[in-house]
């Protein structure tokens, strides 16, 4: 008995009334069934039914598999009605990656030889959605034809399958150059708009596109002068602009065809000066088009006053009641900073307005380009603005203001005084959130300033007095306290308010530090050796500190129970040593901000893998359980957490820098003893090491006018580390955008990639692109480095892989 076939408005209903899914998963199968059991009776007559119900179901994300081949054989059929569902199905039922896609390229040829337009927009919409690379091939003669079909219907589709040969298939661009400027003297809108996208599409990926394009600059000018000016039809209009989506596609256009060229520029100025002076932006439509024209004009070699306009644009925009058209100002300001920076510093106040904005997005975007505009002349007000943002800032923006502020006080502090006040303000505030280095560089930026440690041992007491919940601050002032505390209680200090000390409050703070629940084993270690300090540099009775460092000498933290130990076999045995042992650390000079960046840069890599000298220690022996003597090395005497530097191993530095596990891993062994054993030798600073001989640099690529080149530095006091700067260069006329480099190495090296300094290389010898590998290889095996190479050029994406095995022998020796 034959079902009667369904329509598919009665299935819709159908399922529209199941209850559950189960109930509708049940419908479904039953129909499916029918379905395929019409296919295997090959029912002519109701067959484009079946496969739109079988359509509607995949659509409902029903298995529709078993479909793929009705498609074809409904596609064949001379029918109208079944060629439509039919085309629908392959759309939605093939793709590229199924090989049955590849045999409805015959009847798509044959549909579009036909004269009937219907049947050749059909052809063309589905071969403009699935069709693979092979398809293009084999069709972009029939394509390239229809492009001058005298049906603008079929033209728009012709157009607009183009692009998406273009997109598949590069190298077919020859085939579409003549036919395009035929039609750019098209008046259907259609049709013009979309051989505006195709002449994109040809530009950003073929170089010989660009510069035959380039030619047409004046014509694309003058449509858009007609769009501003007279307007193109009133049907295309939105909210009182003339077509914004033309004028915003020959605005993309312009910024392709201008770029790095000065002729095509000069040709635009005045058209982008008339477009930004008479769009209307109380609509979207016009804010649109003024946005694509700020951006027209910033990559263009345009004029300065025109460049300025821009800024002043994106300005207004800040002031917008919308969001998104805030947001999208802050962003392109952020690009525009570098390159305009007066003509952006000009906008500062609105800027640091959006600081308040309550949306998370614009805060973030706003602080970002606030960090940015900082610059000497404007750091007290710009970082008063950020103290006061930092205070009531969103958890999540904390780290990224606490930062910012340091590196822009780092940078450009006018007095070491304004510097200091700024670092304990953000420390109070956020000191949770700072970065690792902020403890580092702020007691190396105190012992530094002689003139300063009155002013900030009492500053940082007062601060810890009120507060011992910020461990970064904590840390500081415990390590001032001890180096300085005789300051703290005898000196006097024009620069702040009287402060009358006892040596018993002191004390008492740090020991509320070391028994706080907050504090953690580092800070208890600063803690810990501050008392020791101030052994030394108080004049009363050392039994209290005494009774606190036996009680630490039985602490589950290890560290803290040899410190603890240590301490207290000074204070029994080597009384008589204390005072040299726990002298004053010496000054410490930090370079200005006027140094030169490369040099700043490489100074900072050099303090960052080079540890300070470590003093030669004597021995100190202790009794053992059985009656002996067990060496004990001093170097736990001043620890790494006390020092401005730290003195840790060099290998263990460079282990936490590559995989970020300092917490877990394990502490360096004690330093072997002094043979003579003296006191002296503690003064004692070990020869400076030779300079080494450079290196040879190493070109290991080129390709259209991209050069990558490797230089080398191996730093003296660290052999089993290589530092290779990537350095990539452009000599082509095109820039290189999208830049990525990595790198691999093998599993008996330890590897870590820097950020590189920007992500596009520009044209003609512009400023490269370095990035920094630092490479430690312990077992001295010749390096093998593995490069990957990502990046667009003359708008094609591009992939290399290789390897690089000729490095220089001095490289690992």
């Amino acid at each position: 008995m034959v079902v009667p076939s369904r329509k598919l408005q009665d299935l819709i209903e159908e399922i529209r009334e199941a209850k559950t899914q189960a109930q509708e998963r049940e419908v479904i199968q039953k129909e499916c069934a029918h379905i395929r059991a019409s296919f295997r009776d090959g029912d002519p007559l109701h067959r484009h039914r079946q496969l739109a119900k079988l359509l509607y179901v995949h659509m409902l994300g029903y298995p529709a598999h078993f479909g793929q081949m009705e498609c074809l054989k409904l596609i064949a059929s001379p029918r109208f009605t079944d060629k439509r569902v039919g085309y629908l199905g392959a759309m939605l039922l093939l793709d590229e990656r199924q090989d049955a896609h590849l045999l409805i390229t015959n009847s798509i040829k044959n549909d579009l030889s036909q004269g009937i337009h219907a049947v050749q927009g059909l052809a063309l919409c589905t071969l403009s959605t699935m069709g693979s690379a092979e398809m293009c091939r084999d069709l972009a003669t029939e394509v390239e034809k229809l492009l001058l079909e005298r049906s603008p219907y079929v033209r728009k589709k012709a157009v607009l399958t183009a692009v998406h040969m273009i997109r598949k298939v590069p190298e077919l661009s020859d085939i579409f150059l003549p036919v395009c400027a035929k039609l750019l003297h098209e008046r259907h809108h259609g049709v013009l708009l979309g051989t505006i996208t195709l002449i994109t599409e040809l530009c950003e990926r073929s170089p010989a596109a660009l510069k035959h394009f380039r030619k047409v600059v004046p014509q694309l000018v003058q449509i858009l002068r007609t769009l501003v000016t007279t307007g193109y039809s009133t049907e295309h209009s939105i909210s009182g602009v003339s077509d914004p989506f033309l004028q915003v596609q020959i605005l993309r256009l312009l910024r392709i065809l201008g770029r790095n060229h000065e002729d095509s520029s000069e040709i635009m100025n005045d058209l982008l000066a008339q477009v930004a002076t008479n769009t209307d932006t109380s609509r979207n439509a016009g804010s649109a088009v003024l946005f694509e024209t700020v951006l027209t004009i910033m990559d263009i070699r345009s004029a300065a006053g025109l460049r300025v306009l821009a800024v002043n644009i994106l300005g207004r925009f800040l002031l917008n009641s919308d969001k998104n058209i805030r947001y999208v100002a802050l962003t392109s300001l952020l690009r525009l900073v570098q390159s305009d920076h007066s003509a952006v510093q000009r906008h500062r106040p609105t800027v640091v307005e959006c600081l308040r904005e309550p949306d998370a997005s614009l805060s973030r975007r706003a602080l970002e380009l606030s960090l940015a505009l900082v610059n000497s002349s404007n750091v007290r007000a710009m970082t008063k603005e950020l103290q006061g943002f930092l205070e009531s800032c969103p958890v999540d923006l904390r780290a990224d203001c606490a930062s910012g502020i340091l590196l822009a006080a780092e940078r450009f502090a006018p007095t070491k005084r304004w510097h200091i006040d700024t670092i304990l303000q953000v420390l109070t505030t956020a000191g949770t959130h700072v970065r690792d280095d902020a403890v580092a560089n702020l007691i190396q930026l105190i012992g530094g300033a002689q003139e300063l440690h009155t002013y900030s041992v009492r500053r940082l007491y007062s601060a810890l007095a009120q507060d011992i919940s910020q461990q970064p601050l904590v840390q500081v002032a415990a390590w001032c306290i001890g180096e300085y505390g005789d300051l703290l209680l005898e000196g006097s200090c024009e620069e702040t308010e009287p402060l009358q000390v006892e040596e018993e409050e002191v004390l008492a703070l740090l020991e509320r530090v070391l028994q706080s629940h907050m504090s953690l084993p580092a800070t208890r270690g600063y803690a810990l050796t501050a008392l020791m300090k101030l052994s030394t540099r108080l004049h009363g009775d050392n039994n209290r500190i005494r009774q606190v460092v036996s009680i630490y000498g039985s602490c589950l933290d290890v560290e803290l129970q040899q410190r603890a130990v240590e301490y207290s076999t000074l204070f029994r045995k080597f009384d008589h040593m204390r005072a040299a042992i726990l002298e004053k650390m010496p000054l410490v000079d930090r370079g200005g901000p006027q140094v030169d960046e490369e040099v700043k840069e490489s100074k900072e890599v050099a303090q960052l893998l080079e540890p300070a000298p470590v003093p030669t220690e004597p021995q100190v022996r202790r009794p053992d359980a059985q009656g002996g003597e067990d060496l004990v090395g001093l170097p736990y005497l001043l620890p790494s957490s006390f020092c401005p530097f730290p003195q840790a191993s060099k290998l263990l530095d460079l282990l936490d820098l590559l995989d970020g596990t300092s917490g877990d891993a394990q502490k360096p062994p004690p330093l072997g003893p002094s043979p003579e054993g003296t006191l002296i030798h503690l003064l004692d600073l070990p020869c400076a090491p030779s300079a080494p001989a450079p290196i040879p640099n190493l070109k290991v690529f080129e390709r259209e006018g991209l050069q990558l080149n490797l230089s080398f530095v191996r730093p003296p006091g660290t052999p089993d580390l290589l530092l290779i700067t990537v350095t990539a260069t452009n000599a082509s006329e095109g820039d290189v955008t999208h830049f990525i480099c990595q790198a691999a190495v093998p599993k008996s090296f330890q590897l870590q990639l820097q950020a590189p300094s920007g992500d596009t290389v520009p044209a003609q010898g512009g400023l490269p692109v370095t990035q920094l590998l630092r490479i430690l290889n312990p077992n001295k095996v010749p390096l093998r480095l593995k490069l990957r190479l990502t990046y667009n050029h003359f708008g094609q994406s591009v992939q290399e892989i290789f390897e690089v095995n000729n490095l220089p022998v001095e490289t690992w020796r």
